[in-house]
């Protein structure tokens, strides 16, 4: 298995509600996601302490790219990380979008890749491979090698319209980028601007499936999983692992990956009133809501391998009060898909079951609440202190 290195650097980041946000699940949101809140939320994780902030994709959310582009034009470090589905765009597009945010960003720009997801979504939204879950994988690999590609070889804006020299439309003196695959194909293809990051702008990759863990190995910055217990996690870790070794062995292909969680997190003084602040999110759930949620997690059809992974915790959590294991909460499951363990508890309690994850190889969490405002002010407060200290005495620092 290739060697996993020891975390020595953790960076925390933020959810951007861009459905809409509230105190409660299971019911219509109360606050809108409009410009002035979903910025509101961002300066106030800026201010806590978080470094980047995730913003979603699929039905129902609004566009992550345009949200990104907005957010970093209200906010100073915080590092928007947008949501990108390859095969919905071409791949040179999505290059030269993706540089031209870390360009006006000055070197901010992150990017989500999503592959999976539910086949009405995908269908509704014209992917032709909306029922092929190994051929949108492979898609995926040809998609990141040729924005990588296309980043690594990018020399600057080219030439323009008011130079006497040069080619505005042929971009000559570029190095152009080639490429003959099964989904794409290119010929002296360039673009424009050049990213500030290098050797490119950060992607993070999820998916459970192997394929999913495979193209991750090959392709990705940081692998990023939904919060499960903490085997469970570990397990996956060292299946990415033992990828990355098969990459070294069968192509002299020598990468690494660092690993991410997204998990919700409530934080309060005391565990009695952190408790009875995670009932109350459910509080105003009706049991249509959640007959309905159940029926649709039970459909295979809108279900990834994640999510079925998810819908086994479910199971577990509903004969112990949704807890799942001390401190991890999964009571939002009621009505949410996905992603939906939280941790709950004192500010050293919380902090406690994080650093166990960071003991493992965990070095990226994304972190969220309801309402998402209030909440990352409290764990700001109240958790990143503590978990500051603690990691700290491990000479662990929090990226700032």
């Amino acid at each position: 298995m290739a060697e996993l290195k020891r975390v020595e650097n953790v960076e925390l980041g933020w959810f951007i509600p861009v459905r809409g946000d509230g105190e409660y699940v299971g019911v219509e949101p109360n606050r809108p996601a409009t410009t002035e809140y979903l910025i509101e939320v961002a300066k106030a994780a800026e201010e806590a302490g978080y470094t980047f902030a995730l913003i979603p994709t699929g039905r129902g959310c609004l566009d992550s790219w345009v949200v990104g582009s907005i957010i970093v034009s209200h906010t100073k470090t915080l590092a928007p990380l947008m949501a990108l589905r390859p095969g919905l765009v071409s791949p040179v597009v999505a290059a030269r979008m993706g540089a031209t945010i870390d360009v006006l960003s000055n070197g901010r720009a992150r990017f989500n890749i999503v592959t999976g997801g539910a086949v009405p979504d995908l269908k509704s939204m014209g992917d032709p491979l909306y029922d092929s879950h190994s051929k949108r994988y492979d898609r995926t690999k040809e998609f990141l090698q040729i924005i990588r590609e296309l980043w690594e070889n990018s020399t600057g804006p080219g030439s323009s319209e008011f130079l006497s020299k040069g080619d505005s439309d042929t971009g000559e003196g570029e190095k152009k980028v080639n490429f003959k695959g099964e989904y794409y194909e290119l010929e002296n293809a360039i673009s424009h601007p050049e990213a500030i990051q290098k050797p490119s702008p950060p992607l993070y990759f999820g998916g459970s499936s192997e394929k999913g863990k495979r193209v991750a190995a090959e392709t990705a910055d940081v692998f990023l999983m939904w919060a499960e217990p903490v085997e469970w996690i570990k397990e996956q870790i060292d299946e990415v692992q033992g990828y990355l070794e098969e990459l070294q062995q069968q192509k002299g292909i020598q990468r690494e990956l660092s690993y991410g969680l997204r998990a919700h997190v409530l934080v309060r003084e005391t565990e009695e009133e952190a408790l009875a602040a995670a009932y109350k999110i459910i509080s105003k759930v009706d049991q249509s809501v959640v007959d309905s949620a159940y029926e649709k997690y039970a459909n295979a059809e809108f279900l990834s391998v994640g999510e079925a992974r998810q819908n086994q915790l479910r199971a577990q959590a509903i004969k112990n009060n949704y807890f799942v294991r001390p401190n991890l909460w999964s009571g939002l499951a009621l009505v949410r898909n996905g992603g939906s363990l939280t941790f709950v508890g004192t500010p050293e309690q919380v902090a406690a079951r994080l650093l166990e994850y960071v003991e493992i190889g965990i070095g990226k969490f994304i972190l969220s609440g309801y309402p998402h405002l209030e909440e990352a002010k409290i764990s700001g407060e109240l958790l990143l202190p503590v978990l500051k200290e603690k990691l700290a005495n491990r000479n662990i620092t929090i990226e700032a």
